[in-house]
């Protein structure tokens, strides 16, 4: 394995030549915004959120999937990126119903975190205001797809870390849903094994625990990538 010196805003930055942009960035203390990638998931590029410009390329590249190269030059926070990031945070309040003030999730949310932070203040777009229900068949978590941003966060998780592979996407474009199994009602799951996986990766309130209210769902991401690297090493605590 060797390494690779890039520049990103300008900044020198050393990286194995297998890492992508976005883990360069992050090892140099660089910050690129993100919802569909999670630290121990595999990287789908699904959100565009963390996209980058690149000298030579006449597109824009997504940094969690694209790899570093020897002299690439990469700009992270140009007023380009971020016109797009906000367009992109706003068409996502858009198409479902993210009603921040009753949400279990109101201050611990990663798009309403990002909201803020790409300087939202109002949606230039109609709201789509899809009738979306919640599956409250299960036990111990609930499923809201009005909050559901279709980041495949707990799919991966359910698959890549658990193994079973109960979540999954139906449907396509504004039509998608999160579905258990062959769309059946998740309380009558018999591949859940009720371990709580996906409802860490959520990054809003769509996975949340039964009983919570508003802004008591804390999510805890980071214990995913700390069960990956824990089973390749075999250590087996948690």
């Amino acid at each position: 394995m060797s390494v690779v010196t890039l520049k990103i805003n300008d900044q020198d930055v050393s990286a194995r030549d297998d890492a992508t942009v976005l883990q360069a960035a992050r090892e140099a203390g660089i910050h690129i915004p993100v919802l569909c990638y999670l630290e121990g998931l595999s990287a789908v590029g699904a959100c565009r959120l963390c996209l980058v410009e690149v000298a030579g390329v006449n597109r824009l590249l997504p940094a969690c999937t694209t790899r570093v190269q020897e002299g690439m030059m990469v700009q992270t926070n140009t007023p380009r990126l971020q016109n797009y990031r906000r367009h992109i945070v706003e068409l996502l309040f858009a198409e479902r119903n993210h009603v921040c003030a009753v949400c279990v999730a109101n201050g611990n949310c990663e798009l309403q975190a990002l909201a803020i932070e790409v300087g939202m203040d109002h949606v230039r777009y109609d709201y789509m205001f899809p009738a979306l229900g919640v599956d409250l068949t299960h036990e111990r978590f609930g499923l809201d797809h009005n909050r559901c941003i279709l980041c495949t966060r707990c799919v991966r998780a359910c698959d890549e870390i658990e193994g079973a592979h109960t979540l999954d996407v139906l449907g396509r474009g504004a039509k998608a849903r999160i579905v258990t199994d062959l769309n059946m009602p998740w309380g009558e799951s018999p591949t859940c094994t009720s371990c709580g996986k996906c409802a860490m990766a959520c990054p809003t309130g769509a996975i949340f625990k039964q009983g919570s209210t508003v802004a008591e769902m804390v999510h805890h991401p980071e214990k995913l990538a700390f069960l990956k690297v824990a089973r390749e090493r075999r250590e087996w605590r948690v």
